[in-house]
């Protein structure tokens, strides 16, 4: 048996730097000051870099040759990369989620739309991390847990992006067609209706805060160009 890549520090130390990137603590394109935060978690430099390296490899930070590290930049072909990934796995997810879904997938489900707040600048944090749980619901009923690990990781990195929707001119601020889209949503799963449900999805992808920002900067980049 091999040994754990990284130790319990480390991890430790992984966790608890994602979060920060994750919650916006730690900004886009920020340094990181590695001493300070090895001193802040009550550790030496080799597990906190150890965290760093493993960070670099999963796209979170940007290392340069004199180990200096930054939290990754925000990136709106990436942005495009994970909408387009994440439109390409989660229909399908819920379409299995359809035909696999558990009572106890479905009383999860239930309560996550209890929970359920519009995704807006008045509901900030609290609204995506609702808004995420949904989702969770829905996909992880798929029972497929490649596909739930893969999304997993897209919902970590568009969250950043999504934070940057919140910050669009209001427009429809009050997003109601999504906040009802996932009541439907869970609705379509319940019933079994993979097609309806992986059709639904689809479409609500389109109109989510991941795609408002990248219709944004299209718009802005015509504007400029007139």
């Amino acid at each position: 048996m091999t040994a754990p890549l990284f130790s319990s520090k480390a991890d430790v130390a992984y966790a608890r730097i994602r979060q920060q990137i994750l919650d916006g603590s730690l900004e886009a394109g920020s340094p990181l000051a590695q001493y300070e935060l090895a001193a802040e978690l009550g550790i030496s430099i080799t597990p906190l870099r150890e965290a760093v390296r493993r960070l670099s490899g999963e796209g979170w930070i940007r290392l340069d040759t004199h180990r200096n590290a930054r939290v990754a930049e925000l990136d709106l072909h990436e942005a495009r990369q994970l909408l387009e990934a994440r439109r390409a796995l989660e229909p399908a997810a819920v379409a299995l989620a359809a035909e696999r879904r558990t009572d106890a997938d479905v009383v999860r489900m239930q309560a996550a739309l209890k929970r359920l707040k519009p995704v807006t600048r008045r509901w900030g944090e609290t609204a995506l991390a609702a808004h995420r749980e949904v989702h969770r619901a829905l996909y992880s009923a798929s029972h497929n847990d490649v596909v739930v690990r893969m999304l997993d990781d897209l919902w970590d990195k568009s969250d950043r992006y999504r934070r940057v929707g919140l910050q669009l001119p209001p427009g429809g601020e009050d997003r109601t067609r999504d906040f009802e889209e996932h009541h439907e949503l869970v609705r379509l799963v319940v019933d079994g209706d993979a097609p309806g449900a992986s059709e639904l999805m689809t479409a609500h992808i389109d109109h989510s805060l991941a795609a408002a920002v990248l219709s944004a900067d299209a718009s802005s980049a015509r504007q400029n160009a007139l």
